[in-house]
């Protein structure tokens, strides 16, 4: 088992440590977490599991502690695959979440999508099917009842090659909405999870086997009752894979001026529908969402790199170091300077 961040390590895994992911990734993912619009986290907890869910529950939790003997996120030889314990309050600060299954085996965790908030715990599993900017928090943790966590990568290619060889699945024809969810844990997803967990005892049928268990719970995702909102969004020359494909646009090119019309016609949408499209999926407009890309990278730079704020905000396309300045401190809640030497303290 590797820790993220150590040597050879890809990607910073759900639950991983934002001052981690300044020093090895640029925009890595984050934190991820998810919501149950009706229901608390306290009104979870007196929710009784099912039998069987409790117990592939307290399985998954034990192979998950086994493996993560220290607070951290951690890589694993199953490539898609990661796992996460963290045993202290912890509040995360705004990275890009990528696409990914969350599931929790222990614990709850609260995240913010620009104004609004989620959450999930064990008996629901958070989807994040483009990438965004995501903010979080974990707060009821102690050593003796840590977050464990598991996150599997989604590659929508994936999804978009596993719907040709299936054919028709059935799945609704709606708009996606926002680019995360929540969905409800039933015993077929938790069992197929833990399957692909498992073989992590088995190292040497993880070649044969992974990709096939990594399969039929993707194929689950899509057949699930939300699994409209994957579709949608793999399925070439709709809406909500062009809105995919503006987001894909803007990771690659946030320091560029945004041009609203030019991304427009980079998606092949009018821009009143780019604009609509867009909001509805990640919860800001193109420029909010161009705008936390730059400040993190920015962050990331005078923290990781070095780099002096001002040089900084002009490496992200900011002109103005008043500007970036007055913006940084509002996602942050610190101007620069401050910020960095807060940061540098818990490093």
């Amino acid at each position: 088992m590797r820790r993220d961040g150590q040597a050879g390590s890809g990607k910073l895994s759900t639950g991983c440590d934002y001052h981690d992911a300044l020093h090895k990734h640029k925009l890595c993912p984050s934190l991820l977490l998810s919501e149950d619009p009706g229901m608390s986290p306290l009104d979870h907890a007196h929710v009784p599991l099912d039998p069987h869910l409790e117990q592939q529950r307290a399985e998954l939790a034990s192979i998950i502690d086994r493996n993560t003997r220290e607070d951290g996120s951690y890589a694993t030889a199953i490539g898609s695959l990661n796992l996460s314990r963290h045993s202290k309050p912890h509040k995360f600060a705004p990275v890009l979440a990528q696409p990914a299954l969350c599931i929790m085996a222990q614990g709850s965790k609260q995240v913010r999508l620009a104004d609004e908030l989620f959450n999930y715990d064990p008996l629901h599993y958070l989807v994040v099917s483009v990438s965004m900017p995501l903010s979080g928090c974990i707060a009821d943790v102690s050593p003796e009842h840590p977050i464990l966590a598991v996150r599997l990568d989604i590659d929508p290619a994936e999804i978009t090659a596993l719907i040709a060889d299936a054919g028709p699945l059935g799945v609704p024809t709606r708009p996606a909405g926002r680019g995360l969810y929540v969905e409800r844990l039933d015993t077929s997803m938790l069992d197929a999870v833990l399957r692909l967990v498992r073989l992590l005892d088995h190292p040497k049928d993880i070649t044969m086997l992974a990709p096939l268990v990594r399969r039929e719970i993707l194929y689950r995702l899509l057949r699930s009752p939300q699994g409209y909102r994957l579709y949608e969004i793999a399925i070439a020359n709709s809406q909500s894979h062009r809105i995919g494909q503006a987001i894909k646009w803007l990771n690659g090119h946030f320091e560029q001026p945004l041009r609203i019309d030019e991304l427009a016609r980079e998606v092949n949408l009018s821009v009143s529908t780019l604009h609509h499209r867009f909001k509805a999926m990640t919860a800001m407009s193109p420029l909010q969402y161009q705008k936390q890309l730059r400040l993190q990278e920015a962050r990331r730079l005078m923290l990781a790199e070095g780099l002096e704020a001002s040089a900084a905000g002009y490496r992200v396309g900011y002109e103005s170091p008043s500007q970036f300045s007055r913006e940084y401190s509002r996602l942050f809640g610190a101007p620069p300077l401050r910020d960095l030497a807060r940061l540098r303290l818990t490093v």
